[in-house]
């Protein structure tokens, strides 16, 4: 049985791959200002002023927005260095990662 956490890691993994997936702060708030993000994830270890910016931005955008995850294992989910912000930019990925941090 793969638990939540794992099924989330590989949907970030798929999603990019699919390139439906924006790393990095600053290009996951223009995603985010765009419109064109559905959901942003945050990892745990995130600075302080990153995460104010990217709850302020999100709050303002009306986007979903989840913690979870360190950087390292974000990072290695979609097989690059660490990442602090990642934003989905598909509405289907979005949706199944959604219920998947539900869950949590």
């Amino acid at each position: 049985m793969i638990s939540a956490e794992m099924k989330i890691y590989q949907m970030l993994g798929l999603a990019a791959r699919a390139r439906k997936l924006i790393t990095g702060e600053e290009l996951a708030v223009s995603e985010i200002r765009a419109q064109r993000a559905k959901l942003v994830i945050l990892s745990n270890d995130a600075s302080d002023g990153t995460k104010k910016k990217v709850s302020d931005k999100c709050t303002s955008y009306n986007v979903e927005k989840h913690v979870f995850g360190d950087r390292a294992s974000l990072g290695h989910a979609i097989g690059k260095e660490s990442r602090v912000v990642l934003a989905v930019t598909d509405s289907g990925f979005a949706k199944k990662l959604s219920g998947l941090l539900n869950e949590l």
